[in-house]
């Protein structure tokens, strides 16, 4: 069994990310794997002011969101209690919701991409994940969902704004396809056809 495997799930809004995660940390854990399940942003006093902004309650420049950004990166990779590095040294598997590309779509309406990019080399510098599972849910089917999930949208949760975070997400894999091991996953289905694939790719990792 390969140790210390790391999977990050990603997906514009709507897909179930988070659902995925978690269905997928405990399907792992139920097969006998030591699993630690971690979401984006975190709940730390930068991960909320990059809440808010997304929100639109707060306004903030180019160079105030980019900063955030790092901070929250830095902070969920190597934090001393909950980070994915500590995680990872102390021999879980780790599944993760959002690894580097993050909500960086959204912010590449705010931000150029290629800065986006490099940023993110910073993060994989630190750490890679062995998998990158992006549940790819077209833009209408992921307002759909989010509209049935709950009584109201976020500012920032529009379709054009889904439609444009799509197409940063596949600018962004076709730029660093080579140096991530990327797995798309059509996300117009059910959930547990979505996290059976999943599981799939994942076994496929932690089979000797």
């Amino acid at each position: 069994m390969k140790k210390n495997i790391f999977i990050a799930l990603e997906g514009i809004d709507g897909s179930g990310k988070s659902s995925q995660a978690k269905q997928l940390a405990a399907t792992l854990a139920s097969n006998g794997y030591k699993v630690y399940a971690t979401f984006e942003p975190t709940n730390e006093y930068i991960g909320s002011i990059i809440r808010n902004i997304l929100r639109g309650n707060i306004k903030a420049d180019e160079k105030v969101i980019a900063g955030l950004f790092v901070a929250d990166r830095l902070d969920h990779l190597l934090n001393e209690n909950y980070g994915i590095v500590r995680k990872l040294q102390e021999g879980y598997t780790v599944v993760t919701d959002r690894y580097y590309f993050s909500s960086y779509a959204y912010h590449g309406t705010h931000i150029d991409m290629d800065w986006v990019i490099d940023a993110n080399r910073m993060s994989a510098s630190i750490l890679r994940p062995d998998i990158n599972i992006f549940i790819d849910v077209p833009p209408e089917v992921s307002m759909q969902r989010i509209s049935a999930a709950r009584q109201g949208t976020e500012l920032y949760e529009t379709l054009d704004n889904l439609k444009n975070v799509r197409a940063k997400y596949m600018e962004a894999f076709d730029k660093l396809g080579h140096e991530e091991n990327i797995c798309i996953i059509e996300g117009n289905r059910g959930f547990d056809e979505i996290a059976a694939d999943i599981y799939g790719n994942a076994v496929a990792l932690l089979t000797p």
